[in-house]
């Protein structure tokens, strides 16, 4: 095998050859034929063909009948080594498969060899004079047209040494760039360029591989493909076809069945229900040079962060990629979000799954344009200043039998063990984190996303399923690690891997975790024994602000610790505070419906909740239309309510979301320190019964890195949480002065009341809370109010 790690295929031969190849041109029309082909003549005149002046008797071009069988029936692994030119002394033996044909042709310079049928499966073999394998063409005959096409077996392989290697040691990380279908281009010695799809997948088990697809109107028997050795990996370069062409894999299962396989490497696939893949080639130039050297120099942890969730289906339905470029670009600038977080963009098969059930891992949903119409999407929001998160699942995926589920007819990329391979609550398969081409597979696939789309951070989905081998399987129906234990080792290493590689790679990149237990060490780097993630979902805090909301004024005081608690391990990890999708399907209602009260008190509660969670520690992300209180649970089916909006209450909410987003970016406090103790500090954490909750946060001015003293890096934060304004509410402070009222969340511009602080507040060296200072203060009910210092007076 000759190294082809430029990715170009070349002409083959088993000895010296001139590397000369035609192109060919036109639709094919038979069942084997290419697109790109056009009608022969009906012949060609004589013209000369340089051969040996005497020349030996022409070689047999037999084969025996059992290897034909093989070939014809799709079993051998070498197809190459029967079909194709092979020098035999003075002559060359040129064999070709070609299905239903009546006659077959072989086309040197201008001189016409007719080829001998050898088998009725369509094999057909001439011996033409010269030592040296020529540049030659196929015309082919059917019963009702006749065609001139290239011939697939004369290449070698477009998967070089180096690569296989790579393969072999699940260390690959371009390979996307070497599996797949690719869009192959190179020179000829007559001046043409030779334009085709080299197709090379991974299926080492199987016992047969055919590429099927619109060229061939989806009859495989003429393209079997050839097996590069132990890596398992099967490969075949078609000329003549081009961008565009649908196309699946044919693979005869180790089990002996016949299977018509999407491509796990497609880059591009037609739109769901149907499941084809589709040959891509890019042609995206990039103008987000900025956004990308800025976010390379960002540290995360220490910068506001402020996502916005998406499901593009729903958000407004029937919205382009493009169209999305532009009115979901305008509406989160607008409302000042500092990020996107898309639900799953890889392709999947059912809607329903909003995602989370992925066919096509390096593919970008068809369902809202190509994939450089999702590259145009992300080059928007990064212009606008935006960044691009995206939902990943390589925790498990579907049992489609056109997916990747017994892909070669055995268990190939999931695990082969039921209670280790097998969702019990999702009816899905599960990654075998433990095989390196699979972590290969899904590490290779997470830069894919960094290199291609320009994304600046993965959220890895059900993160909890992966690290435990018992995740919702009853005793006995689970398998322990080789420590007797309960941790999926393989699954920390992929993780600790696909992070590290990440961190590596892609400046400026995020990756964060949806973990839902107490795992340590989640975002601990990997060199201390850390998984390696940025961020971690704080699931605890959600689920217990959210519980301690749905509760009446009333009642709050006796689950106050449940908005406290989440400060005794908020530095444990560093923490992204996550309103999700989750929260507001399946019965759970919206955020708006889990407030008590009327509506009036539903909405101050929510506006209360959205300020004191700005100001919390740790990131935000809200899902998309809780930014604007929508009453009912998200549909996916049907696009948000937009004509809330056209409510006073509603507006207001969404006008306070924004201010906040504003604040919040404006104000160091909020995030310089957001990963560091100093950044914040109870004022009155215990005031159960009034419901009031008080801190500070504290932070650096980000030009200095350094607190200067002038107040713009210290804010206080008071919530009142009952159902009661107080007055005169004498709160600590640390520095006498003005404090102006940054955000109140009873302002009369976002529906409340407009009790307040006219403003600001005077703190006077009277120490109170443990503080040298207070100030009296109005704090109206269901409320939030940000302070701000603003210098002494």
């Amino acid at each position: 095998m000759i190294d082809t790690d430029d990715g170009r295929p070349r002409p083959s031969a088993a000895g010296p050859a001139r590397e000369k190849v035609s192109a060919t041109a036109g639709q094919a029309a038979g069942p084997d034929r290419q697109a790109g082909q056009s009608p022969a003549p009906e012949s060609r005149p004589p013209a000369s063909f340089a051969a040996p002046a005497v020349l030996a008797p022409p070689p047999s071009v037999d084969v025996p009948r059992a290897e034909l069988d093989r070939l014809v029936n799709g079993r051998n692994h070498d197809p190459h080594g029967v079909l194709g030119a092979h020098p035999a002394g003075d002559w060359t033996i040129v064999r070709a498969l070609r299905p239903d044909a009546v006659g077959v042709w072989v086309l040197v310079g201008d001189e016409r060899y007719e080829a001998t049928r050898l088998h009725s499966g369509g094999v057909f073999a001439v011996a033409v004079p010269g030592r040296e394998v020529p540049s030659y063409q196929l015309e082919v005959s059917y019963p009702n047209a006749r065609y001139v096409v290239d011939d697939p077996y004369r290449y070698l392989p477009t998967v070089g040494e180096i690569d296989l290697h790579l393969i072999g040691e699940g260390r690959h990380e371009r390979l996307w760039t070497v599996l797949g279908a690719q869009v192959r281009r190179y020179p000829s010695e007559d001046g043409r360029v030779v334009t085709g799809v080299s197709f090379a997948v991974w299926a080492p088990n199987a016992r047969g591989v055919r590429v099927v697809g619109d060229f061939d109107f989806w009859d495989g028997r003429a393209f079997p493909m050839r097996s590069l050795g132990h890596t398992g990996i099967w490969e075949l370069f078609v000329p003549g076809i081009s961008a565009g062409t649908r196309y699946k894999y044919e693979i005869l299962g180790f089990d002996g069945v016949w299977r018509q396989k999407a491509d796990p490497m497609a880059m591009h696939t037609e739109t769901p229900p149907a499941t084809a893949s589709v040959v891509y080639e890019s042609d995206y130039s990039w103008s987000d040079e900025t956004w990308m050297a800025e976010r390379a120099g960002t540290p995360w942890h220490a910068a506001p962060v402020s996502a916005y969730e998406v499901h593009l289906g729903s958000w407004r339905r029937g919205l382009s990629y493009r169209q999305l470029a532009t009115e979901l670009v305008d509406y989160v600038k607008e409302a000042g979000f500092t990020h996107v977080e898309l639900l799953p963009v890889a392709e999947h098969p059912f809607g329903g799954s909003w995602g989370y059930q992925v066919s096509a891992y390096y593919a970008p949903t068809s369902r809202f344009g190509s994939p450089d119409d999702f590259r145009y999407l992300v080059d928007a929001l990064h212009q606008a200043g935006i960044g691009v998160l995206v939902d990943w699942v390589p925790a498990h995926f579907p049992r489609d039998n056109w997916a990747l589920g017994r892909f070669d007819g055995t268990p190939l990329y999931e695990h082969g063990d039921p209670r280790r391979g097998e969702h019990p609550d999702w009816g899905t398969f599960v990654f075998d984190f433990g095989r390196s081409e699979v972590r290969n597979f899904l590490v290779a696939n997470a830069l894919y996303w960094f290199e291609e789309f320009h994304i600046d951070g993965l959220r890895v989905d059900a993160v909890a399923s992966m690290l435990y081998l018992d995740y919702s399987r009853p005793d006995g129906q689970w398998l322990p690690n080789i420590h007797g234990g309960r941790e999926n080792l393989d699954a920390v290493a992929f993780l600790q891997e696909v992070n590290a590689t990440v961190y590596r790679k892609a400046p400026g990149a995020m990756m964060i975790a949806e973990e839902s237990t107490a795992w340590p060490g989640v975002t601990r780097p990997t060199h201390l024994g850390g998984l390696g993630f940025g961020f971690k979902w704080n699931m605890g805090w959600m689920h217990d602000t959210l519980d301690y909301m749905t509760k009446a004024p009333v009642y709050r005081m006796y689950h106050h610790h449940q908005v406290t608690f989440s400060m005794v391990y908020a530095y444990s990890e560093n923490y992204m505070l996550p309103f999700s999708h989750d929260e507001v399907v399946h019965g759970k209602g919206s955020l708006l419906n889990k407030m008590p009260g009327d509506r009036w008190q539903q909405l101050a509660n929510l506006r209360a909740l959205y300020a004191y969670m700005w100001a919390h520690p740790g990131k935000q992300l809200l899902f998309m239309g809780s930014e604007f209180a929508q009453e009912r649970e998200w549909d996916e089916a049907t696009t948000l309510d937009w004509y809330r909006l056209d409510d006073p209450g509603h507006r207001g909410v969404h006008r306070l979301v924004a201010d906040l987003n504003r604040a919040y970016r404006a104000t160091p406090a909020l995030w310089t320190r957001d990963n560091d103790p100093s950044g914040f500090g109870w004022i009155d954490a215990n005031d159960a019964e009034n419901n009031v909750l008080s801190f500070l946060r504290l932070g650096d001015q980000p030009a200095t890195g350094q607190s200067d003293g002038d107040g713009a890096t210290l804010l206080a934060c008071v919530t009142n949480f009952s159902g009661a304004p107080h007055y005169g509410y004498r709160l600590g402070l640390p520095r006498a002065g003005r404090w102006q009222e940054v955000v109140n969340t009873d302002a009369i511009t976002y529906g409340g009341a407009g009790q307040g602080n006219l403003g600001a507040v005077y703190a006077t060296e009277e120490p109170h809370h443990g503080q040298p200072a207070s100030a009296p203060l109005t704090l109206p009910a269901l409320s939030t109010i940000w302070f701000a210092y603003d210098g002494e007076e």
